[in-house]
Order: C-alpha cells, then sequence, then structure tokens
C-alpha cells in the first residue's frame, strides 16, 4: 500500500475527523468499511459540522460528490477517490471558535485508532462478532462515550438492538398548517419564512422564534436556549416539524418540536418516532440516530431461533422485521406485531426452561409408595372433620403421584385455612406405611411448631405413625434434644421431622428420605430446596403456599410443578367482614378492638415496620405497642412480636397468645403465616397501602377460624383516593385468586416470585399477566420440545443458543 501524503496547512475538527476515516480506510484496502455501513453513512452528520466550522463549500461539495459514488467505485479508482480527498481536505482551512449545538452535543467521538480496527475487524469477521463488537465499532462513538452508554447497561451492538423504546411519539399525521387544532400532536411541512433570536432576563436565556409557512398558513415555533437552530434553519429552507400544538396568547404555537430538513432520512419526524430510556450526556436524537445505524445494518440478517413453519403457524412476524418494527415501525398495527413477536420470544425461552425442568425432573428415578383403598378410608375416617371436595382431589393427586417410581414435583395451594397440612399429612402416612421418612419444611419456627402440634394430633390415629417418631427441629431446639433428633433421623426411628433451615444443617442426615414437604415456598431459595431433596435419593417433593397463585403465574413461575388447588373452605368458616377506615376513623377501630375484647375474644394489630424510620412515615409496632398499651387500651394485656426478637421471646409472645394470656398481639408480618387462634376475631392492619392485596388477604385468614364472627379493618397512612380505591377490593370479595390477579396487575410480580428469580428478570417486552401470550408460547414449547428434546435438530441450532444465553444457570432445579 502506497503512504498517504498530504500537504500541510490549518485544518477543523471536521477536516481532522473525515482525514481519519479516509486514513483508516486507505490501511483497510479501500473495503469501504472504515465506517459501519460504508463511508457515504457519515456524510449527514459530516456536512452539518463542516458547515458550522466554515469549510469552504466547494470543498464540502467534493467530498459530498466523491463519498456518495464511492460504494459503487472498483478499488484503484476508491484509492484515487480518497487520495484526492485527503489532499483537498489538507488545506480545508481554520477552525471556528463557536460551541457545539445544545442538542447535537454529545456527537459521537472518533474512536481510537487501536480500538477502531479491531472492532472494525470483528464486525467483518461474521455477524455474531460484529454484534458481540463493542460500540466504539460506531463511526464518532469513542471510550467516552461508550462509558456514558455503559449506565444504560449498553456495551455491545447488540445491546442497541435490545435496547428498546420505552414509549413513541405518533408523528405519522401531516396536517396543513390551517387545518391544526390546540391539544394534537402533528408533523406539519413547511419553509421557514424568518427566525430570529431574542435574549430574555437579561441576556441569561435566549429564544429563538421562527415563522413556518405552508401556503396554507403560518405558525410560530419557539425554542429556549437552542441558539444554534437559527443557524440551522436559515430563512427559504425546507423543514418539517413535530409536536403538539400550544397556545401562546390566543395564536397557535409549537413549543420546543422536533425538526428536521427535509433534504434528509426522517428519523425525528413524520413517523412514529421512539422515544428511547436516557443517562446524562444522551440526546434523544442521538441515540435515535446511532440505534437507526445499527438496525439498519444488523436487523434484517439477524437469524431467526424459529423455523419458517413453525413461525408461520404461530402468525408471528419473521425476527429481523420485528426488530426493525420495534424501533421504527411503519405503522402502528406493525408496531404491535413486531411488540408481539419479541415479546413471545422471551416467553418461548421461559417456557422452554421451565418444561425441560419438568421433564428432567420426571426422568430420574426414585421409590413408589402405595396404599389401597382401605387405608385412605380408614384415615378419612380417623379425621374430627369432613375432608372438602377439593382435599379429596387433592389426596387422591399425591397418591397418585407417590406410587409412581418417578419423584413426585407438585405444588399445593390453598388460601388459609383451607386445609394444605391434612393432604400433606396423607402423603407423610402413605411414605411411612413405606417405611420411609418424610422432612417437612417452614420458613418460621412458629409456622414450624403449628405444624408440629397439627401433624401430632393427625398422624397417630390417622395413619399408625408414633407420637415419638414426630419430632420438631428448630434453631430453639436445646443441643441434647437436636442430638437425639439427629441420631433418630440416621437410624430410622424418627419417622418425622418439622422444622426450620435447621434441617438443612450439614450434621443432619436421613436413613430413607422418601417424601419432602416445603411450606411457603417461595420464601425459600433454589438452594435450600435442593439442599432439602439432596438428602434423600430423589425423594417426592410437596411444595405449598397459602398465596393465590393466577393462572398466568402457575404456567410461568411454577410451571415445572403439577398443580393442586384448594379453593373450597371447610364447613363451618364464616366470611371475615371487612372494611376500609380513614386514618381519622383509627379510634373507632380502637373502641371496636376493645368491644371484641370485652366480649372475650382477641385481636391482631399489624404494622409495617418494626421501629419508626425517618425514610418512611408510617407506624412502627415497637413505638405503637408502647402508646397503645399506656393509653388505647389499659388495663388489656398485651404481646409484642417481629422479627428482631429471639427465637425464645418469639415463642413466649405467641404461647401467651394462643393460651389467652394476652388479649392483643401487636405485630409485624410476621403473622402472616402459622398461626392459627381460633379465639382471635379481629384483624386490625395499620399502613394498609403498604401491603399487596395478596397479603392483606393472607392476615384476613388469621381470623374467623371458628364460629365466631369476624372482622378484618384496613387503616390506610393516607386518605388518597387512589390507594385506597386499591384497598377497598378487600371489602368486596372474600375470593383470594381474585385478589391475586388484581396484585398481579397493579403491583405486578414480585410478591410471588419469592427468591425463584433466573430468567423472570430477563423479561423486557413480555408480561406474566399475559395469559394469552404464555398459553401460546407454551404451546408451541411443548410441541418443540416434543420432537426436538435437546433442541439438538439444525434447525433449533439458534434457538438452542438463546435458550443457553436466557438460562445461563439452568443446573438442578428451579422449583
Amino acid at each position: 500500500m502506497e503512504p498517504m501524503t498530504t500537504a500541510p496547512g490549518p485544518t477543523t475538527p471536521a477536516a481532522d475527523k473525515l482525514t481519519k476515516f479516509l486514513r483508516l480506510e486507505a490501511e483497510r484496502g479501500y473495503d469501504n468499511r472504515a465506517v459501519l455501513g460504508g463511508l457515504e453513512k457519515i456524510l449527514e452528520s459530516w456536512e452539518r459540522e463542516a458547515r458550522d466550522e466554515g469549510l469552504p463549500d466547494d470543498t464540502i461539495q467534493t467530498v459530498l460528490d466523491d463519498l456518495r459514488r464511492y460504494p459503487a467505485l472498483n478499488g484503484d479508482m476508491r484509492r484515487r477517490a480518497v487520495r484526492h480527498l485527503l489532499d483537498r481536505l489538507a488545506g480545508a482551512g481554520d477552525p471556528v471558535t463557536e460551541g457545539e449545538p445544545a442538542e447535537d452535543a454529545w456527537e459521537p467521538e472518533p474512536p481510537g485508532e487501536t480500538e477502531s480496527a479491531a472492532a472494525h475487524s470483528a464486525a467483518d469477521s461474521s455477524l455474531r462478532a460484529g454484534l458481540t463488537a463493542p460500540l466504539t465499532a460506531i463511526p464518532g462513538i469513542g471510550p467516552k462515550s461508550a462509558e456514558t452508554l455503559s449506565r444504560l447497561e449498553l456495551h455491545t451492538l447488540a445491546d442497541l438492538l435490545q435496547h428498546y423504546p420505552r414509549r413513541y411519539d405518533d408523528y405519522s399525521r401531516l396536517k396543513t398548517i390551517h387545518r391544526l387544532w390546540f391539544g394534537e400532536e402533528v408533523t406539519v411541512l413547511g419553509t421557514v419564512e424568518e427566525i430570529e433570536v431574542r435574549p430574555m432576563r437579561g441576556g441569561k436565556l435566549k429564544l429563538v422564534e421562527a415563522v413556518i409557512s405552508d401556503g396554507t398558513g403560518s405558525i410560530r415555533a419557539t425554542w429556549f436556549n437552542q441558539p444554534w437552530i437559527a443557524e440551522r434553519l436559515p430563512a427559504g429552507r425546507a423543514v418539517a416539524l413535530s409536536g403538539k400544538v400550544d397556545q401562546y396568547l390566543g395564536r397557535l404555537v409549537l413549543k420546543e418540536p422536533e425538526w428536521e430538513p427535509l433534504d434528509q432520512q426522517q428519523l425525528h419526524t413524520r413517523r412514529i418516532v421512539p422515544v428511547y430510556p436516557l443517562t446524562a450526556g444522551v440526546t434523544s436524537k442521538w441515540i435515535r440516530r446511532v440505534i437507526h445505524a445499527v438496525v439498519e445494518r444488523y436487523a434484517l440478517r439477524l437469524p431467526d431461533p424459529l423455523p419458517d413453519p413453525v413461525r408461520e403457524a404461530a402468525g408471528l412476524l419473521p425476527l429481523g422485521r420485528a426488530v426493525q418494527q420495534i424501533h421504527f415501525p411503519d405503522d402502528l398495527p406493525t408496531l404491535e406485531r413486531a411488540q408481539h413477536r419479541l415479546a413471545f420470544d422471551e416467553m418461548l425461552l421461559l417456557q422452554l426452561g421451565v418444561l425441560r425442568q419438568k421433564r428432567d425432573w420426571v426422568g430420574l428415578r426414585g421409590r413408589g409408595y402405595r396404599v389401597d383403598d382401605a387405608w385412605i378410608d380408614s384415615f378419612r375416617t380417623a379425621l374430627p372433620y369432613q375432608l372438602t371436595a377439593d382435599q379429596v382431589k387433592a389426596i387422591e393427586d399425591l397418591r397418585n403421584d407417590l406410587a409412581q417410581d418417578r419423584p413426585m414435583n407438585r405444588l399445593l395451594q390453598g388460601e388459609v385455612g383451607s386445609g394444605k397440612t391434612v393432604v400433606a399429612a396423607v402423603g407423610i402416612g402413605i411414605v411411612a406405611a413405606g417405611g420411609s421418612q418424610s422432612a417437612v419444611m417452614a420458613p418460621t419456627s412458629i409456622l414450624a411448631e403449628q405444624h408440629f402440634q397439627t401433624l401430632r394430633a393427625l398422624l397417630p390415629g390417622a395413619a399408625a405413625v408414633p407420637s415419638d417418631s414426630i419430632r420438631l427441629l428448630i434453631g430453639a431446639t436445646p443441643p441434647a434434644e437436636k442430638e437425639s433428633i439427629r441420631r433418630g433421623l440416621e437410624d430410622g426411628s424418627v419417622r418425622v421431622v418439622i422444622g426450620t433451615h435447621a434441617l438443612l444443617e450439614e450434621d443432619i442426615q436421613f436413613s430413607a428420605l422418601g417424601f419432602a414437604v416445603v411450606d411457603e415456598q417461595h420464601r425459600f431459595g433454589v438452594a435450600q430446596r435442593a439442599a432439602l431433596r439432596h438428602k434423600g435419593a430423589a425423594p417426592h417433593l410437596l411444595v405449598m403456599t397459602a398465596t393465590p397463585i393466577p393462572r398466568s403465574l402457575a404456567l410461568t413461575i411454577y410451571g415445572d410443578l403439577d398443580l393442586s388447588v384448594l379453593e373450597e373452605m371447610p364447613a363451618g368458616r364464616l366470611p371475615v367482614e371487612t372494611r376500609v377506615l380513614l386514618p381519622a376513623e383509627r379510634g373507632r377501630a380502637h373502641r371496636f378492638v376493645q368491644s371484641q375484647i370485652e366480649a372475650g375474644r382477641q385481636a391482631f394489630l399489624i404494622y409495617p415496620l418494626v421501629e419508626e424510620s425517618e425514610k418512611v412515615a408510617t407506624k412502627a409496632a415497637v413505638e405503637e405497642f408502647e402508646r397503645l398499651r399506656q393509653d388505647v387500651f389499659p388495663g388489656i394485656t398485651m404481646g409484642l412480636l417481629h422479627g428482631r426478637l429471639s427465637a425464645e421471646e418469639k415463642d413466649m409472645a405467641m404461647d401467651a397468645f394462643r393460651s389467652g394470656t394476652t388479649a392483643i398481639l401487636v405485630s409485624t408480618s410476621v403473622v402472616e403465616v402459622g398461626i392459627d387462634i381460633p379465639n382471635a376475631t379481629v384483624m386490625l392492619v395499620e399502613g394498609a397501602n403498604r401491603f399487596g392485596l395478596a397479603q392483606l388477604h393472607q392476615f384476613r385468614g388469621r381470623v374467623g377460624r371458628s364460629g365466631h364472627a369476624s372482622y378484618c379493618l384496613l387503616v390506610p397512612d393516607t386518605d388518597d383516593e387512589a390507594e385506597n380505591a386499591r384497598l377497598q377490593a378487600m371489602e368486596g370479595t372474600q375470593d383470594g385468586f381474585r385478589l391475586a390477579e388484581m396484585d398481579l396487575e397493579q403491583r405486578g410480580p414480585g410478591e410471588f416470585l419469592g427468591t425463584r428469580q433466573s430468567g423472570y428478570a430477563e423479561l423486557r417486552l413480555a408480561r406474566l399477566t399475559d395469559l394469552p401470550l404464555i398459553e401460546k408460547a407454551r404451546r408451541v414449547a411443548a410441541e418443540i420440545l416434543e420432537r426436538d428434546p435437546e433442541l439438538g435438530l439444525p434447525e433449533h441450532s439458534v434457538l438452542a443458543e438463546r435458550w443457553a444465553e436466557f438460562w445461563p444457570s439452568q443446573k438442578g432445579e428451579r422449583s
């Protein structure tokens, strides 16, 4: 390659920038890849900079002419063109000192030579290498700009393709000026009749005012503190303006409209304009131009993970078309189809992971436990109450699962008091009859102790499990008793152990663990559930939750589990009367609580916080406990329960409330699960607006567990009508599933996710509330896995790669 020689002389920044690109082009052998998309891609921004800097018109025109025809030239002609331009630019003129315009102040910088060459080389090697190239591969983005973009989690070209707009401004409707109406969003095409910059506030601010005419009328457009616009839009220039029609002194105006000259491609006007998430130093126009360059180059070249027959049967856009249209849509219907396609892909990957997990679990070998109908009948006869139809169905599900030589993987969901523990007891009894052990793990010692008492009351009579072989292991268990339990589990004399995380300690080993029950399973992490399972040889698993789970989440978050639902409440349970009170009615609520105490009942008072906080303006349990005891309920015995108490202090508080020694229990949300006090008839929740509806429903389930009329009083922190309207849904329904659906719609899936975050945080467009999308993706995922369980066929190679990226750590279980 011959060396580039240029005559010395003064230059401008624009001339310097183009010189660097042209020299890089020469180093690359004139392949038109010194700039992503070709040298002609920089002409628009370069021309603007060159004119701002005062380069001679004939030099600018020479550059424009030579680079526009450059792609069509052969190698030798390209060499001569580059040399000609380098010579021309060498003496292009002195730089001007005028500042860059505010809107384009963060124009791309020329990348460093080493970074640029490496990035362009990577982009040239293959599509994959191009998409994984750093942002400095884009002409004009240097290390400083790339660092700024990293604040938006943008590091590669692929990240830009997935940097989806947060909303869209529809400027696709063109109107003539005489037909404009106040308040509408429109695009106007016209000519700049006059434009001026006026100082304001003593010269500290500048107002740009332009009069735009289109032959039917004129309209004034204004911009604050952007004086450079007057130079970009000289009188006589044709322009497109887009924005909201405003009014000033009775005349229609466009304030701060988007604008573009009519002699260039419209990205910011005359179309449905994408609006992207931004960060300091990044403008809407700049990021729009950068993303457009990458979309134009790469979108339609993206390999589609879905084979054409699958995609067409599902009625989906091709992937490349969807990516192109989600960024720069032709119209609203196509935008909706693009959003649907990309959301579908996310949900498909999620469902593939969920269904493969389920398939992998089903493929394990375990031990089956079988009992005859007489055993089931005997168990039911020994119970002190009649089972509901839902309980009978769930027991049959468990019995069938336990009889298989593959481990059960079932979710049992039912509201507080629906009888989940009895269903679990049947499973424990069946496994005990087969000579194996069971473990029940609960998130709190309170709940573990309650299960212990329930199972010790049920199992000896109904399942012939000796009471001394049923043990409780929690953090507060004395060392000597813990050692006794540990030995009993190892030699098999302890048949059933109920406990908390203490069950997971290394020295706890089972002789033959056949059945594991995890209650309120969303409170446990993946590793904790796996640790319990690994204490046996593929034991059967039952996970239970009192949180009603919407169907959309049952197919996603818990889609790898078989499902049993207890909707029917046991006979004799009365609905809990629920009322939302204003903060000013708190005294009325306290008087009602006192009346119930005087009638011999008990009450819960729930607070969002343990102690008062400067950051959160809400009442707290510790401070309110002291105030209530002294000023509101003097002479009434009260107890305090919260998560910062020691296990011994919690047990003492609960024992006193359970026995009736204390009439009022002041508590935090620790009572959400596991506390069964039949004599409690009032649940008063302070700061109720800080809880989700599903959680409030859990609180409500703590009362009404006897034949006494019971009440749930919800007192929000404020009189906010919108927030209190949400709470009033509690007054209108006792249906936990309906409330859970409302919670999901209003607050998102956070309360239901618990520790099951893997994969779900990757959803950018798909919503866990979109049941039709979920069902469609699950159906397609099942069909794909039915044909190709390992995603090993050639037509599934791209899909397999996407799945591996989406589920990078799918090893073992998630459920």
